[in-house]
C-alpha cells in the first residue's frame, strides 16, 4: 500500500486527487493539506501530490525532498532556474523521485505527442489554449510544453522560422511567442481545459485538439504517476516515459 498526501487538497484539482487516491487500489490517503496547514500528517506519506500555486510549490518540494518523500507535481510555473534548483536538491537525495507534468490528462499527453510528430511536416503552426478564468498563468504550462516540443521537432527537421509577415500589432493580437510558436490564451467561464494545435501548408491544414470536460480526466495520469514515481529517482518531466511514449 502506497501512502499518499495531497498538498492543495481544498482546491478543485486537489479535491479531485483526494477522491481518486481514495478510490485507487493500492493507494491510501493519509493527509490532505492546504494553505496554512502543518505538514505533520504528510510525514506518514510515501508520495506527496502537489496541486497548489506557483508561489508555494518550491517550498513544498524542498520539504518533500528534505523529508525523503517522492512527489508528483501538477502545479505550473516552473522555469529553467527552478528546475536546476530542484536538480540540485535532488542531487543530495538521489533516492527521491519527483515527477512534474504540465498536464496529467492522457489525452492531452497524446495530443502533445502527436503534435511533435506532425511538426516537421508543416511550415506553419500556432497554438490556441482555452481555460477557465480562475487560471493563474498564461500561456498555460501545457501550451508552453507543446511549443517547446514543436520547436525541437522543427529544429531537428531543419525548418525555417514560422512564416509571418505581421509588422503592425500594437495590441498584441498575434499572441505570445514561445520558442518561435505563437500561442493564444483564452480565459472564459464555462471552459475547463482545452487546446488546439493548428498546422498549415499550401492547400491544407491539420488541427489536433484536446478537451478536458472535467477534472476527473486528469486522474488516471495522476494515479499512474503516483504508482510509478518511486521507480523514477531524480527529476522526471512529463509522464510520456511512464506511458511508454518515449
Amino acid at each position: 500500500m502506497t501512502r499518499v498526501a495531497v498538498f492543495g487538497a481544498n482546491g478543485r484539482m486537489g479535491g479531485e486527487v483526494c477522491r481518486a487516491v481514495q478510490m485507487a487500489p493500492g493507494l491510501e490517503l493519509v493527509a490532505a493539506v492546504d494553505v496554512g496547514d502543518p505538514h505533520v500528517e504528510a510525514e506518514r506519506a510515501d508520495v506527496v501530490v502537489d496541486f497548489t500555486h506557483p508561489d508555494s510549490v518550491m517550498e513544498n518540494l524542498k520539504w518533500c525532498i528534505d523529508h525523503g518523500k517522492h512527489a508528483v507535481v501538477g502545479t505550473t510555473g516552473f522555469t529553467d532556474e527552478r528546475l536546476e534548483t530542484l536538480r540540485g536538491w535532488l542531487g543530495e537525495k538521489p533516492e527521491v523521485g519527483v515527477i512534474i507534468a504540465s498536464n496529467f490528462s492522457i489525452g492531452a499527453v497524446l495530443m502533445m505527442h502527436f503534435a511533435k510528430q506532425a511538426a516537421k511536416y508543416y511550415p506553419s503552426v500556432e497554438i490556441i489554449e482555452l481555460h477557465h478564468p480562475q487560471k493563474a498563468d498564461a500561456p498555460s504550462g501545457t501550451a508552453g510544453t507543446t511549443a517547446g516540443m514543436i520547436a525541437e521537432a522543427r529544429a531537428a527537421a531543419g525548418l525555417d522560422e514560422v512564416p509571418d509577415d505581421t509588422t503592425i500589432d500594437p495590441d498584441g493580437a498575434r499572441g505570445a511567442v514561445v520558442d518561435g510558436v505563437h500561442v493564444h490564451s483564452v480565459r472564459l467561464q464555462g471552459l475547463i481545459a482545452h487546446q488546439e494545435v493548428l498546422f498549415g501548408q499550401d492547400g491544407e491544414t491539420l488541427t489536433i485538439r484536446h478537451d478536458s470536460m472535467n477534472r476527473a480526466s486528469y486522474m488516471p495520469g495522476v494515479v499512474t504517476a503516483v504508482a510509478a514515481v518511486a521507480d523514477h529517482p531524480g527529476l522526471t518531466l512529463g509522464i510520456e516515459s511512464i506511458l511508454g511514449l518515449e
